[in-house]
């Protein structure tokens, strides 16, 4: 699979999700409907706190990527439709467990549901939906479906705890970042795409394509929303401006300020992550010495070099609405400004 992808887009113009959006359309009808049936409980707390963050926005970035994928596989069946459901618990489950180890205040523009419902009720029902993803992989019957998903909820977790142990320790590796990433959010990107292959009966050389286009598209995907931690405002990115450098979270743009400052540079730094320094001016000060040393721009280019590798992944299916779509999401996803 070494044949080069071509954009269909006109030249200059900016990359767009609406050709993904357009081909997913009816299938994600689908999705949202059973989305909708399988959130709910008999305890009115479940689907009152499940709806809140469901129905607060996001992409809906990696069950229309089961359902494109879908597409480029040319599947005609239904079985995708629950998948990807149980893909959007799983997303949806983790949101709801970070932003309580996070003591989050934003997600998607509004209050985070820890804070609207509790620690306690956003943890429950964050493992409510878990239990509703693995029914749903149960239901569809297949035992590869299941080790898929299951798998990567699994190095999900694991990539959330090796995220937590990084925290606030400034001698965090570029190495060790990208291994992070990949384990807590490209792993889903991966295994959201790759289950279509395998409900379309596909071969295994093209589920290690879909695989492969998945895992490179979310690591670019959060490199993105690392440098936007640093680039844009709240209201933009749908979360507090700063909240990974008040955390003392490690991200790219850090690691590379950190490696190319001065002695100074380095020291306000080693403070920051330690956590003495996160004031607002503290936060100005952090911007100004990413910008200094380019490092949203670097965070970015890295982040087009794995959009590249997951359009390269899908060049050897034939060309079609899919393939072109899929790839321009993948440019969007580094294009991108919240």
């Amino acid at each position: 699979m070494s044949a080069e992808v071509v954009s269909l887009r006109p030249r200059g113009s900016q990359p767009s999700l609406a050709p993904i959006l357009a081909l997913t359309a009816a299938g994600m009808n689908s999705v949202n409907a059973v989305i909708l049936e399988r959130m709910q409980s008999e305890i009115p707390l479940i689907p009152a706190l499940a709806g809140h963050l469901i129905s607060g926005g996001g992409k809906r970035m990696r069950p229309m990527l089961t359902v494109a994928g879908a597409e480029l596989c040319g599947y005609q069946g239904t079985r995708h439709h629950k998948l990807a459901a149980a893909v959007e618990f799983i997303h949806t489950a983790t949101l709801l467990h970070d932003d309580v180890v996070d003591g989050s205040d934003l997600r998607r523009g509004k209050a985070a549901a820890n804070i609207v419902f509790g620690n306690p009720a956003t943890v429950l029902v964050g493992d409510f939906l878990f239990t509703r993803s693995f029914e749903l992989m149960v239901e569809d019957g297949s035992l590869r479906v299941l080790k898929i998903l299951s798998n990567a909820a699994s190095v999900i977790a694991e990539g959330e705890v090796d995220q937590l142990t990084a925290q606030r320790h400034i001698e965090t590796s570029e190495e060790r970042y990208l291994s992070i990433i990949g384990s807590k959010t490209a792993a889903l990107f991966a295994a959201a795409t790759r289950i279509a292959a395998v409900v379309a009966e596909r071969s295994e050389a093209e589920e290690r394509a879909l695989d492969a286009y998945g895992r490179n598209l979310g690591i670019a995907f959060q490199l993105v929303d690392d440098a936007i931690d640093y680039d844009s405002e709240s209201q933009e990115s749908g979360k507090d401006k700063g909240d990974d450098f008040r955390e003392g979270k490690m991200t790219l743009p850090v690691i590379l300020a950190y490696a190319r400052g001065t002695a100074e540079e380095r020291k306000f730094w080693e403070e920051a992550i330690a956590g003495f320094r996160t004031e607002d001016e503290d936060l100005a000060h952090a911007v100004e010495l990413i910008n200094r040393h380019d490092c949203v721009a670097a965070t970015r280019e890295r982040a087009r070099h794995y959009a590249q590798r997951a359009i390269d992944a899908i060049a050897g299916f034939p060309a079609c609405e899919a393939r072109s779509a899929m790839a321009e999401a993948a440019e969007f996803a580094v294009a991108r400004r919240y």
